[in-house]
This record gives C-alpha cells, sequence and structure tokens, in this order.
C-alpha cells in the first residue's frame, strides 16, 4: 500500500512513498543531470537549496493536503543541508519557486494536471515539464497571481534559474548564465579529470618556465662573478704597472 493513500498519527509526514524515483534510464539521466548540475551551479550560494525526488509537504494538515515529490524542485531564501522531506512551513513558509518533472510513459494526463494544480496552488514560480520519449518541453510562469503556459520556449531563459533552453530536432540542451551545457555525470567526471590534467600540465610548464628562469638567473650571476673577476684582475694589473712607474692609463694610449 502506498503509505501516503493514509494518515499514520505516529508518522504523519513520512519521508519515502514508496515509488522509485524513475521509471526509465532515461528519465533518471535527465533527473540527476537537471539536478546536478543545478548544485554546481548554486553551489556557492548558501541559501539555495536543490533537491531531487524529495516529498514537500505544503501545509501541516495532511486531510487538507498530501505531499509530491517533484523531480527536481530548486527553493530560493533557504539554507542547504540535509532534510528528509520539504516541510514548507518549518522552510518560512517558503515554497519551492521553481520545479521540474520528467515525464514518463506511465504519467496520465490527469496526474500531469493534478500536478500542474498543485504547483499552481502552493506556490511555484516555474514550472518544467520535459518529455524526453517525445522532446517536448512545457513552461509555465506564475503571472497574475496563477501559473501560465509559455508559448514560445525554445530559446526560454528562466528567470530565477538564469539557465537558457535549447529545444531543437535532436533533443534538449540546458545552458548555465554562462553558456556552457549542463552534463551528464559522465560528461561532467570527465571534465573534471581533463581540467586536472590541463592543470598539471600547467603547473608542469610553469616547473619549467621557473627552472629556465632559475637557470637564466645562475647564468647571469656567473656572467657577473666573471666580469668582477676580470675587474679585479684589471685593478691587480694596474697596480702592479704603478708600482713599476709605468702609468697604465697611458700605456694603453
Amino acid at each position: 500500500m502506498n503509505p501516503l493513500s493514509y494518515i499514520d498519527p505516529d508518522d504523519p509526514y513520512p519521508e519515502s512513498d514508496g515509488q522509485p524515483m524513475a521509471e526509465n534510464t532515461q528519465q533518471y539521466d535527465w533527473l540527476v543531470k537537471i539536478k546536478e548540475n543545478l548544485e554546481i551551479l548554486f553551489a556557492d550560494r548558501p541559501d539555495v537549496f536543490v533537491a531531487g525526488d524529495l516529498l514537500w509537504y505544503p501545509v501541516p494538515d495532511r486531510r487538507l493536503a498530501g505531499p509530491i515529490a517533484p523531480d527536481v524542485l530548486v527553493a530560493f531564501g533557504r539554507p542547504k543541508g540535509r532534510r528528509g522531506s520539504y516541510k514548507q512551513w518549518e522552510e518560512g513558509g517558503i515554497a519551492p519557486q521553481v520545479v521540474f518533472e520528467i515525464r514518463s510513459p506511465s504519467n496520465s494526463v490527469k496526474e500531469m494536471a493534478d500536478k500542474l494544480a498543485f504547483y499552481d496552488l502552493y506556490g511555484v514560480e516555474e514550472y518544467y515539464v520535459y518529455d524526453p520519449a517525445e522532446n517536448a518541453l512545457r513552461i509555465w510562469l506564475r503571472q497574475a497571481g496563477r501559473l501560465a503556459a509559455m508559448a514560445h520556449v525554445g530559446g526560454w531563459t528562466s528567470p530565477r534559474l538564469g539557465v537558457r533552453f535549447a529545444l531543437t530536432a535532436a533533443g534538449l540542451t540546458v545552458f548555465d548564465p554562462a553558456g556552457r551545457p549542463f552534463l551528464s555525470s559522465v560528461e561532467l567526471a570527465r571534465r573534471a579529470v581533463s581540467e586536472a590534467a590541463r592543470a598539471e600540465q600547467a603547473g608542469a610548464r610553469a616547473e619549467r618556465a621557473d627552472a629556465r628562469a632559475e637557470q637564466a638567473d645562475a647564468r647571469a650571476e656567473q656572467a657577473d662573478a666573471r666580469a668582477e673577476q676580470e675587474r679585479q684582475r684589471a685593478e691587480r694589473l694596474a697596480k702592479r704597472l704603478l708600482a713599476l712607474g709605468i702609468d697604465p692609463d697611458a700605456a694603453a694610449d
């Protein structure tokens, strides 16, 4: 039995709905890609909380509203940290402002309509639904107090996140504010390895440059030492010539 279909007085806010995070690899990959890249994007913002498949309880009274688990949610004005669920009344009354759903084949039209109604009622500002099987993106933006469907989404930029969506026949690409595409976990790992290798190479080049500079300094010091030795020899010779009654300057002429 789904634990959320009834209210257990000993556990009124369960942290799991007993359902899998994703129904297929494609849905899971997109969920992780969006969640992880948003985590990276806001890593330096302690007031931005990002979560995937986390139950959101909008009100304490379960009789008024049950929870929902967005595939990805973003709450601005809330601290990072572990949560078993997102209880809105414990989060300063702040609803997640941005929500993503990755549609799976089993999501019925009614289920998606119910999710939209929930997000509309409880204050979501931006709602994104991507269907990877159909390569279809739908976007709702809160306007005049309600979530309104946006007509043109191909080059859409999120007001809250600053990320841009590019929908082409090849699929959906999401770009961060700097224009870098969101990457999968494997691509992120490869990029990290590549960047580490480049850093090592740059370090090695810097070490070689330092070594060359040290060698140049050593050669310069040796040249200075030789010049000083020549100067001292010239002084000693001049003294000996003077001792012999010979003016070295006149001798040079």
